[in-house]
């Protein structure tokens, strides 16, 4: 008996706060909406069109804060990516062409964020808060705060309103693709277990080989690939590009992680518990809506729930040490 209660104390229970909050919230949310739609098949695929975004950031930001950085520049990224898509598409109409510049734009950007925070210095949260307003102030003036309409009924189905056998979203089979990629580099490759390394203790990596610089730049060039991405998914499910799009969408993303069980500190980092992080999120959103709540309430009642799961994080995880 003492050894299974030994056994207990062992567990690092801040890695399954999530699972716990997730079904605690869909019990709470079932009993109290139950009759307003919540369980429909339709709502449920609702839920997961309005989490894919966030949920393809977050795999990206997993590897970010696993490695002691953040990121604050993903939401602007998503802005200019959905508007270079939007307005290659309309000049060329080529969907190719679209999806290279649309990437390379967010691929740029997380350079130059990697690379302000590795050759200069620079904390990731100046250096990405910095670019976060050049980025939108970028795609505001290129625009002139115009949205930029996507005619391309081919484009928009691949990337976004398309079902496939005219119930399953498309955007759900990008974000599978997205998270299985995610959970095979960070558990099963060199690069997942150095990135790792490096926001545990930076020093004792670098003494044993690790080009921790390296490890940094790329994991800011993958932030910045995936926001763009998730810009093309919102020009697509939007059909159009906008400025305004992301707005916010870095906090929900560093949300996700945080309460998917990786540490601000770095060092752990959990795919798969980012992934029920952003739906828990995005479930949250989808009951408020329909419980009737002013966006002021949601907004409240989001802030306080982010709050305690991260602080019930925390205090686990203090235990466990």
């Amino acid at each position: 008996m003492q050894f299974k209660v030994s056994s207990l104390k062992e567990i690092d229970w801040s890695r399954y706060i999530v699972y716990i909050a997730f079904v605690v919230v869909f019990l709470f949310l079932s009993v109290w909406l139950g009759g307003r739609g919540f369980l429909s098949v339709n709502n449920v695929l609702n839920i997961a069109r309005q989490t894919s975004m966030i949920t393809i950031m977050a795999v990206a930001m997993t590897f970010v804060i696993g490695a002691a950085q953040i990121d604050l520049s993903i939401g602007s990224i998503v802005a200019l990516s959905s508007l270079v898509c939007a307005l290659i598409l309309r000049s060329t109409n080529n969907i190719i062409l679209a999806l290279i510049a649309s990437i390379a734009a967010g691929l740029l950007v997380g350079a130059i964020d990697g690379l302000l925070v590795t050759k200069l210095g620079i904390p990731a949260f100046l250096a990405t808060l910095g670019m976060m307003g050049i980025i939108r102030g970028i795609g505001m003036w290129i625009t002139n705060m115009a949205a930029i309409v996507i005619t391309n009924e081919t484009f928009n189905f691949v990337f976004g309103v398309g079902n496939i056998g005219g119930w399953f979203p498309v955007l759900l089979i990008w974000t599978i693709l997205f998270v299985v990629f995610g959970v095979i580099l960070l558990n099963k490759t060199p690069f997942g277990k150095k990135t790792l390394a490096t926001g545990g203790n930076e020093i004792a990596a670098r003494f044993t080989g690790i080009n921790t610089n390296r490890i940094k730049l790329i994991t800011f060039v993958m932030s910045g690939s995936f926001a763009a991405f998730a810009g093309i998914l919102y020009a697509g499910r939007m059909q159009a590009g906008r400025y305004t799009f992301g707005e916010g969408d870095e906090m929900s993303t560093i949300a996700a992680v945080i309460l998917g069980g990786t540490s601000m500190a770095g060092g752990t980092g959990f795919v798969i518990g980012t992934l029920i992080g952003s739906l828990l999120m995005g479930m949250i959103n989808n009951g408020l809506i329909l419980g009737g709540l002013s966006v002021s309430q949601q907004t409240i009642v989001r802030g306080v729930i982010i709050i305690l799961a991260v602080a019930l994080s925390n205090v686990t995880r203090k235990k466990a040490n």
